[in-house]
């Protein structure tokens, strides 16, 4: 059981921190290169679509490691699943408190009815980002430690 649940948890993170890594060293830096408009349009579609998808993603990641940590609790390796989904519950205060309230305005964002400030909200939201792709890296490589113990 807590070998079957740990694969999962660290299948489930590993492919999280995948999209995520992907958004902002590929996908981000791709769109940044369009004309306005277009990057415009990208980003908002981008704001709707994954920001109904990645608070699931993020939630059912940290619960698999609350779980898990629970199951292995007292054993070899409990430490680092446990610090490993408190990395995960801080990328989600973060994604709450930073990245949430721009994504919300960004999901609003058209060619015609874009914000003045647009370029530096979004260049906000990728540093904020940056920083929440470590968080999450660290944490799945915690995981991936902890599976291997």
């Amino acid at each position: 059981m807590q070998n079957a649940l740990a694969v999962v948890t660290v299948v489930v993170v590993g492919m999280m921190v995948g999209v995520e890594f992907a958004v902002a060293v590929f996908v981000n830096p791709i769109l940044d290169r369009l004309p306005d408009d277009s990057c415009i349009a990208a980003r908002s579609d981008g704001a709707r679509v994954l920001g109904r998808v990645m608070p699931v993603w993020y939630i059912g990641s940290m619960v698999l490691g609350a779980v898990w940590a629970a199951v292995a609790w007292g054993g070899v390796g409990a430490s680092l699943v446990m610090a490993a989904t408190a990395l995960l519950a801080v990328s989600v205060v973060m994604s709450l408190l930073l990245l949430v309230p721009i994504n919300n305005r960004a999901k609003t964002w058209t060619a015609e009815g874009r914000p003045a400030d647009w370029k530096q909200q979004a260049g906000r939201w990728d540093r904020y980002h940056y920083v929440r792709v470590g968080v999450i890296v660290l944490a799945f490589a915690l995981f991936a430690v902890a599976l291997n113990r």
